[in-house]
């Protein structure tokens, strides 16, 4: 699963953390940022849920691109 978050819109409500804090943490000034296991770790259901809490929409959620 490809997560990715636009740091240029968040606005470090922190919804993406309450929503799936085995997912995101908040970084040193507030924002948004991926535990380093989360993109591995998280279940499907936890990145949607927490995308769609985000107020400014910075949370993209995607699939592993195809082997080459």
């Amino acid at each position: 699963m490809e997560i990715h978050i636009d740091h240029r819109t968040c606005i470090g409500s922190g919804q993406c953390t309450l929503t799936a804090p085995t997912v995101f943490t908040q970084d040193d000034d507030g924002y948004a940022a991926l535990l380093s296991d989360g993109a591995r770790t998280a279940t499907p259901r936890q990145v949607t849920q927490a995308a769609l809490s985000c107020p400014v929409q910075a949370i993209a959620v995607g699939n592993d691109p195809p082997d080459a």
